[in-house]
């Protein structure tokens, strides 16, 4: 078995990077993503990248200051699937939770879907602590490409990061 050391750096994501997210989602997802990236120009997000040297992002996430009052919210997190359980999620999370930090901001909070257990042990052993469930929904791409609502149940997630 050979060891593979990827340097990995954390940036902000640009429209540019939407092209090489294949893997984090659906067309419909992507054009979400794109929505979101108009809002970082107005301050009310961060939407990260996490990177090897070729600048490819292998995972993407956002930070929402508007969802909450006083809270960051991490959401639409994801890493590359063949790349997962790498620390590359981690690493993420604690790139975020720092832009949190540079806001003045002590509390960090997310939503993570009750069917993704590997996705909630990884929050609880970064210490974040469920508090509340609360069912959520959104359209998603169907592989004809039509959109259908997903419905869901998350639990709730918050990490005090004084």
């Amino acid at each position: 078995m050979v060891d593979v050391v990827l340097r990995l750096s954390v940036r902000d994501l640009v429209p540019a990077d939407l092209a090489y997210c294949g893997w984090s989602g659906s067309e419909q997802h992507l054009v979400s993503v794109a929505r979101q990236l108009e809002r970082v120009r107005l301050g009310e997000v961060d939407y990260l990248a996490v990177c090897p040297a070729s600048g490819i992002p292998v995972a993407k996430g956002g930070v929402d200051y508007c969802a909450k009052e006083g809270v960051g919210t991490l959401w639409q997190l994801a890493v590359h699937p063949a790349l997962q359980s790498c620390g590359i999620g981690t690493f993420l999370v604690e790139a975020a939770e720092q832009r949190i930090r540079n806001r003045g901001l002590r509390q960090a909070e997310l939503g993570v879907e009750e069917n993704n257990p590997r996705a909630r042990a990884l929050y609880e052993r970064l210490g974040y602590v469920a508090f509340d469930r609360q069912p959520d929904s959104w359209d998603e791409q169907a592989p004809d490409g039509s959109l259908r609502r997903y419905e869901t149940m998350c639990t709730l997630m918050r990490k005090d990061l004084s």
